[in-house]
């Protein structure tokens, strides 16, 4: 399987929109538009994630480790750890997730 850009931006939470970029039976990889003051409440999930900050800035937490990243910076989510964040500035990331999300696949809606 290879699926090209989605249509649809989806509102995953309150300033929180993502949009897929690319996914294979392998990753699924998202771009993320965050509004200032918008949150990424404490989740966890089986996948791998890798998120990229092409501009803005957030602060993560990944564990029990806190940390900032912006522009040029990367963080990692490994599989199955709480993580959550918080956006300090307007920021656009690209996620990257292994195995692809499937969930994300059925909810992009195309």
């Amino acid at each position: 399987m290879h699926k090209g850009p989605s249509a649809n931006w989806i509102e995953v939470f309150p300033g929180v929109r993502r949009h897929r970029l690319v996914a294979t039976n392998q990753t699924y990889q998202m771009e993320v538009r965050l509004a200032t003051g918008s949150q990424v409440p404490l989740h966890t999930h089986p996948h791998e994630q890798i998120t990229y900050v092409v501009h803005g800035r957030l602060r993560c937490q990944v564990g029990d480790e806190t940390f900032e990243v912006g522009p040029g910076e990367a963080a990692l989510m490994p599989s199955d750890t709480p993580h959550a964040l918080w956006t300090l500035e307007a920021a656009l990331v690209i996620d990257t997730f292994v195995p692809a999300r499937a969930d994300y696949l059925v909810a992009d809606g195309d």
